[in-house]
């Protein structure tokens, strides 16, 4: 009988989902450093600069995540995730020293890369060394590293600003907000060295004894283990496919439901929010340095919601999560914006403070629901043979959504602001978020359409029933396998 693996489970899944972390921190850390940035480097606000230094990072994840999902599927995700890390770490010296425009957006854009490639390799890993009736929570390790990483973030605008504990220089503090990215990137290719290689890709490799083992490690039930592993041999000998397989009958329906959540999680405003959520603070009436604390404040309450999510995102259809998801979103961003319009007319407190709760509970209804949940079901539902560029193709979209949103809020902002008006850009922000809301309701309707139900069901058994249905519309293997092309 083979030894199990003394790394332990827990140290797997940290490390497996570490990744996050930096996605995390990068997404929140950008919102406070922006505040100071435009002055050091003489950037107008609201101009197509301002606008790129967030959404640089967006193109290199676009980059990152087209790129090294396909190679996954070729090389493994072990060896691409230390690649990725390495970049990380680059990036984040870069954009740390970032003394100019250039160096700073060309150092975001390589951060970028090791980001998009994080998000397409990490929910694909966890996926494929989880058992099926933990994958919700594992998976959902992901979209935790993701919320403490901007809560770090956080912590660290506040900290590093010149209102702050420190109380740095601004033309200082920013450049420290951004370069402690390289400490957990450099933690993350530590770790990374010790991690296993997925046993869905040493089965494609023939070597199944390192498979078995890894199997054993990640669940203690030898004969479920055997059963699993019997299963992937049965389906890693389908040959490994490409663009004519993804866009084919059988993985056709979980390449809509992937597109569908891959960009509604992004024009329903989520990482807008948290980007520019002390902008957002400051135009509801409040100062800088009290939208930098509120920022702590919500960061920790949604790394809370978070690890509930991880307990329940097994016990809860993916579906529902989803739905309710979509529901307090959407009502939350249309308070919100209501009470900047109407109540914060008069520069009223009273519409102030509903705009700061309305604002923590879309961030906490995203944290719980469509932040994970979207990664988790994109991760899990793609067949073995195109997993990697499966997963690769809804982190291309997703990006691609996050960039346009990012990309277009300032100018957006712009054109919704009024001319001469009391609290014009409050206005302006309400205006958007409207729109955002709206959104968060049709997203239900292709929940209900589009969306397949992937919980406590095996990777295997869900690529067995795509087959199953594609065979019943009267399509041949030859179909979607590339046999005979």
């Amino acid at each position: 009988m083979l030894k199990r693996n003394p790394i332990s489970n827990n140290f797997i899944y940290f490390f497996g989902a570490l990744g996050g972390l930096l996605f995390g921190y990068d997404t929140g850390v950008i919102s406070g450093a922006m505040l100071f940035i435009g002055k050091e480097l003489g950037i107008q606000t609201g101009s197509f600069e301002e606008g790129f230094i967030t959404a640089s990072v967006l193109l290199g994840a676009i980059l990152g995540a087209a790129i090294i999902g396909p190679m996954s599927d070729k090389l493994g995700r072990k060896k691409l995730l230390l690649s990725a890390a390495i970049i990380f770490f680059v990036g984040a010296l870069g954009s740390g020293i970032g003394f100019n425009y250039t160096l700073l957006v060309t150092s975001r854009v390589l951060l970028g890369i090791a980001v998009g490639a994080a998000s397409a390799l990490i929910p694909t890993y966890l996926a494929e060394l989880s058992p099926a009736e933990k994958r919700g929570g594992i998976g959902t390790l992901f979209q935790l590293m993701i919320m403490t990483g901007i809560f770090l973030a956080y912590v660290s605008n506040e900290w590093l600003s010149p209102s702050g504990w420190l109380g740095l220089d601004q033309n200082v503090g920013w450049h420290w907000m951004l370069g402690l990215a390289a400490v957990p990137a450099a933690l993350l290719f530590i770790g990374g060295l010790s991690l296993p290689e997925s046993p869905r890709f040493l089965v494609k490799q023939g070597k199944m004894s390192e498979a078995q083992k890894v199997l054993s490690t990640m669940n203690p039930n030898a004969k479920l283990v055997e059963e699993e592993l019997y299963d992937i041999k049965l389906q890693a000998n389908t040959p490994s496919g490409g663009f004519k397989e993804l866009f084919g009958p059988m993985a056709r329906p979980v390449l809509i439901m992937a597109l569908g959540l891959a960009i509604f999680q992004q024009v329903m405003g989520c990482n807008t929010v948290l980007y520019y959520a002390p902008k957002i603070f400051i135009s509801a009436g409040f100062s800088e340095h009290f939208a930098l604390q509120s920022h702590i404040v919500i960061g920790l309450f949604n790394v809370i919601v978070t690890a509930i999510a991880v307990k329940i995102m097994d016990k809860i259809d993916r579906k529902k999560m989803l739905t309710y998801g979509a529901v307090g979103m959407g009502a939350s961003l249309l308070t919100m914006s209501i009470a900047m319009l109407v109540l914060r007319a008069g520069n009223g407190n009273v519409g102030s403070w509903i705009c700061v709760i309305a604002l923590t509970l879309y961030i906490a209804f995203f944290s719980a629901t469509w932040g994970p949940v979207m990664w988790v079901m994109i991760g899990e539902a793609f067949p073995l043979n195109i997993r990697g560029l499966g997963n690769s193709f809804g982190a291309v979209i997703n990006w691609t959504a996050n960039f346009s949103v990012a990309q277009s809020f300032p100018m957006l902002l712009i054109a919704f602001t009024p001319d001469h008006a009391v609290n014009a850009e409050e206005q302006g922000i309400a205006k958007l978020f409207i729109i955002y809301g709206v959104l968060c309701f049709v997203a239900i309707w292709f929940i209900a359409k589009f969306t397949i139900e992937t919980r406590n069901r095996s990777l295997e058994s869900i690529e067995s029933d795509l087959r199953s249905k594609a065979h019943a519309k009267g399509y041949l293997e030859s179909d979607y396998v590339g046999i005979n092309n």
